[in-house]
């Protein structure tokens, strides 16, 4: 499965948990690959990352950048690898969900 596969794969998957959603552009999308709308109307900045290793700061940088963008109130990073210990520290201080490996399988 490609990276883009794995991005329609993760936004079918929050389809059916009863999210509204829009997939971003495949370039150009300011950080984030899918918009989430949950019941109550809050909108997710979601960038999906389809790694073997560990996902670090940079991914959670973007997408608190493409949660201003697209006027977030949340965000996330979702990705099939882990995060580096950096990635979950600043996460942590900007509010930014992460859901590793591990967290897939609620997802799915």
């Amino acid at each position: 499965m490609s990276g883009l596969e794995f991005e329609k794969f993760i936004a079918s998957c929050f389809k059916k948990k009863g999210y509204n959603l829009k997939i971003t552009k495949a370039t150009g999308d300011q950080g984030a690959d899918i918009i989430l709308e949950d019941k109550k109307g809050v909108l997710i900045a979601v960038q999906i990352k389809k790694y073997v290793g560990s996902v670090g700061n940079k991914a959670v940088q973007e997408v608190v950048a493409s949660m201003k963008f697209y006027d977030c109130d949340k965000a996330m990073v979702i990705t099939t690898g882990t995060f580096t210990k950096s990635a979950f520290e600043l996460a942590s201080k900007n509010g930014v969900q992460l859901i590793d490996k591990k967290g897939l399988d609620d997802l799915i």
